[in-house]
This record gives structure tokens, C-alpha cells and sequence, in this order.
């Protein structure tokens, strides 16, 4: 099953600013509109089918830099990933690149959180929601060490495949 999911974008006039800057905020709808793309295409997920089932998930926390300007129709690449699970929580790590995929845009890690729809209230997560979890979540990033130590190893990466390209 695939775990890193990946889909192009073209920044649309109405989410820049004056400069033609992909405007901060608007960061943010893409990635998680690329998220539920990523989930429809690559695993057939609805996430009205959660729902009916009576589950849904709130945002807990953003956590987003932003490394280079994604300009006025620049087509991007976005990447997301779920980089850790547990009953109370998921991680959702989202890269936007360039479109030859050289350069990064933003970074941001998003915590979603259960929660049951007919009480509104916080609880774990079903275990056939854990096991589909433990299928799709790439292994090997360090959560605990933080966003920025994250960046700079995906910087890394770029520069090595750069390097042997």
C-alpha cells in the first residue's frame, strides 16, 4: 500500500497576495485539500464514510515553515504521509515542492485527534481505524525531534538526490 502520497497544484491568483506569494493562510487549505485528494485516489476513502460511521477528527495543531515562495500559477507538487498514529491521535506530514521536486516550498505536520460525532466528545480511535493506520504509516521519522530537524533532513535528501542526479 502506498504511503507517500503525492499530487500537483496550480497556485490559483485568488490565494496570492500583491507580490503573487501563495498567501501564508492559504498553505494550509491546500495541503489538506491535497490530503483528502490523496485519500479518495490512492485508498478510495471518503471522509464522509468515516463520518457516517460516526467518526471524525479535529485539528489539535499545525505546525508549518516556509521555506520558498509558491507563486502566482506555479504548478507544485504536495506530498503527505501519515508519520505516526496512536489511539488518541495521527501525524499527517505535508511537503509542497516545486514542480521537478527540487526544491521545497513548506513543511507543516498536522495532530488530528478522534472524535465521535454523535457525542462531540475526544476518544480513540476504533482498532479497524489502527490497524488501517499501521498499513500507511511511514516508519523512521522522528516525531519528537521537531519540525525544523525534520526539514533539514528532507533538505538533505534533495541535496544528495540533486548531487547524484
Amino acid at each position: 500500500m502506498e504511503k507517500l502520497l503525492r499530487s500537483e497544484y496550480v497556485i490559483r491568483f485568488s490565494d496570492c497576495d500583491l507580490f503573487g506569494h501563495l498567501n501564508n493562510a492559504r498553505y494550509i487549505n491546500y495541503f489538506l485539500d491535497a490530503r483528502e485528494d490523496h485519500l479518495r485516489k490512492y485508498y478510495d476513502i471518503d471522509l464522509q464514510t468515516f463520518y457516517k460511521q460516526g467518526l471524525t477528527w479535529f485539528v489539535a495543531g499545525h505546525e508549518i515553515l516556509y521555506l520558498r515562495p509558491a507563486m502566482y500559477n506555479e504548478k507544485v507538487v504536495i506530498t503527505s504521509a501519515t508519520i505516526h498514529h496512536s489511539p488518541d491521535s495521527f501525524w499527517v506530514e505535508f511537503v509542497m515542492m516545486d514542480e521537478q521536486e527540487t526544491h521545497l516550498k513548506s513543511v507543516m505536520w498536522t495532530r488530528f485527534v478522534p472524535v465521535n460525532v454523535k457525542t462531540g466528545r475526544k476518544e480513540n480511535h476504533p482498532e479497524s481505524f489502527m490497524e488501517f493506520a499501521r498499513q500507511i504509516t511511514v516508519e523512521g521519522i522522528p516525531v519528537e525531534a521537531g519540525l525544523k530537524e525534520r526539514v533539514a533532513t528532507l533538505i538533505a535528501m534533495r541535496k544528495t538526490l540533486v548531487m547524484q542526479g
